[in-house]
């Protein structure tokens, strides 16, 4: 074997490691940031799911209210309005990758939020009501929601961050932007909005 052949064998031979070192860390780093990105949409799901399960107790609530105050009528028809603004927005998992639409919903959750603390503040006026076992069995279930909505908002801002992150570092950011790759939106509650609503009635 000539030393001319020699020396090809060993250029082709660093070459093909120089490409096996590249691919290996494009391949890796591309699939973390797919792994990172499924684990924020996750957790978004926890969010609306948590959301909906809140959604789901207000006709119950409003219904068992209703009996005892009737006449609340402007009360109701604001929980019934803001219910069906949450339902009328287009959601999916694009939402974590647009700020606009991420503020658009959080906005709505926190007009349901205030339209619903109003009801509860409504049912203090009423003993009879406080005491149904219904109102009270829903109260406890409304209650848990809110504390897994705040939980679940939370976990979400932190895989979010994780993700944000891991892409603007250096070299990731490169291939971030070459697969497009976009930096997620946060929840980024108005002020009090991360306060449960008052659902003791003592």
């Amino acid at each position: 074997m000539s030393r001319s052949f020699r020396n090809l064998l060993i250029v082709l031979g660093v070459v093909l490691v120089i490409v096996l070192l590249f691919y290996s860390f494009f391949a890796g780093t591309y699939n973390r940031l797919v792994v990172l990105d499924e684990s924020v949409k996750k957790q978004w799901a926890q969010v609306e799911n948590v959301y909906q399960r809140r959604a789901d107790l207000i006709p119950n609530l409003v219904a068992t209210v209703k009996g005892y105050a009737s006449h609340e009528r402007e009360t109701f028809e604001a929980i019934v309005n803001a219910r069906s603004k949450v339902g009328s927005l287009q959601l999916d998992s694009s939402i974590v990758d647009d700020p606009e639409k991420l503020a658009a919903f959080q906005k709505a959750q926190g007009e349901l939020g205030g339209a619903l603390s109003r009801l509860l503040v409504v049912a203090e006026n009423y003993p009879e009501l406080k005491a149904n076992t219904n109102f009270l069995a829903l109260q406890s279930q409304l209650e848990g929601t809110e504390n897994r909505i705040a939980v679940e908002r939370r976990r979400y801002n932190e895989v979010a961050s994780q993700f944000n992150t891991t892409i603007r570092q250096f070299p990731t950011v490169i291939i971030a932007n070459m697969y497009g790759f976009k930096e997620k939106a946060y929840f980024k509650a108005d002020e009090g909005a991360e306060k449960a609503p008052q659902v003791n009635f003592d």
